[in-house]
């Protein structure tokens, strides 16, 4: 909203009208007036800190989003949903795919847009994995971190009829015999395959031994369980919740810190006597070798983003849990997990 006053120039301020004009009505009144008028002023011209640094860095430039995975995966809705979030404090924004090796192709490609502020990049604990499981001779020194964003959560089911009823019962055959248990889930290196790596140590057995059956995606997975050539399948909580509360499904155990609102009635696996606990986060990076000034104006940006009601009505529509961390934290939890992840892998013989 513009507000317009009658003889309002550059050289003149609307308080400095009003009290030539208010001056025979008191000085109590016109002060009062003129007060509500600043206060109106100020309310209306104002906006997020954060937004309007972001304007002055991007000097009309627009920014880009890179989705380093097809389009329709959890990256790719993540950067377009930030797209619509962005457009109402930034203007113009693009999104754009590059997608291969759990998002190593575009980490690769993204090194090349080394010192440009306007170059954003959604990644999380995937391409963490991927990086490791790869290989990859680009790591992700190749970036400037921001903020994570949001987290999801994995849940392990078996077969509605399966003779395994709870996580005890997966954990205590796991402790007999490891190779006997398998675990269907997506790509190796993936998600999945870490926290299978995980469970698996914390019964005290060999990660390396781990029976694991890597798919293209959860649906797979799922089938292989429902068909009986697996013991137990893995999957994102917001993939499965469907199946589980229509009784397709059996969940054991979740891996979150508390019980999730989705599945209220599945137990965490540290309920279940398994010390373990995974989230499945998504961030947003920035290039390497952009100013510091750069990387507060861009990760101001992005918290901002995370507190505006386009963004809560994204959360509720999709289904995903708020996990904003930015600054310090951020930086010491991505090394934390990229710590934690490369173990299990080479555990596990990947990598």
């Amino acid at each position: 909203m513009t507000l317009s006053f009658k003889g309002w120039s550059s050289m003149q301020h609307p308080s400095a009208v009003l009290r030539r004009r208010l001056g025979r009505a008191g000085p109590f009144v016109a002060a009062a007036l003129v007060t509500v008028v600043l206060v109106v002023t100020t309310l209306t011209s104002a906006e997020p800190p954060g937004a309007a640094s972001a304007r002055e860095l991007l000097n009309g430039r627009q920014l880009r989003i890179m989705a380093p995975a097809s389009p329709g995966g959890g990256w790719d809705q993540t950067a377009r949903e930030m797209q619509t979030a962005l457009r109402d404090l930034v203007g113009r924004t693009e999104v754009y795919n590059v997608g291969g090796a759990g998002g190593t192709v575009g980490l690769s490609q993204y090194t090349r847009l080394a010192g440009q502020p306007t170059e954003l990049m959604v990644m999380g604990l995937v391409m963490v994995g991927a990086i490791e499981s790869n290989d990859s001779p680009v790591t992700l020194t190749a970036t400037t971190p921001l903020a994570r964003l949001t987290t999801d959560y994995e849940v392990i089911v078996v077969a509605k009829d399966s003779p395994v009823a709870t996580m005890e019962d997966l954990a205590a055959q796991m402790r007999r015999d490891l190779g006997s248990v398998s675990i269907a889930g997506g790509s190796a290196g993936g998600v999945e395959t870490i926290l299978a790596g995980l469970v698996a140590r914390a019964v005290g057995g060999d990660p390396a031994k781990t029976n694991y059956i890597a798919h293209s995606g959860g649906g797979e997975a799922l089938s292989t369980v429902l068909s009986g050539r697996a013991t137990a399948a893995v999957s994102g909580v917001s993939e499965l919740a469907p199946q589980i509360r229509a009784g397709n499904i059996r969940a054991l155990a979740v891996s979150s810190p508390q019980r999730l609102p989705a599945l209220p009635d599945v137990p965490t696996l540290r309920e279940s006597g398994v010390d373990v606990e995974l989230e499945n986060w998504r961030a947003v990076v920035a290039p390497a070798g952009i100013s510091e000034q750069e990387r507060r104006t861009l990760q101001d940006l992005v918290v901002q983003m995370t507190r505006s009601q386009a963004w809560a009505e994204t959360l509720q529509r999709r289904g995903w849990l708020d996990a904003t961390l930015a600054g310090p934290e951020f930086d010491a939890f991505v090394a934390a997990e990229q710590r934690r992840i490369a173990q299990v892998l080479n555990e596990m013989g990947i990598g």
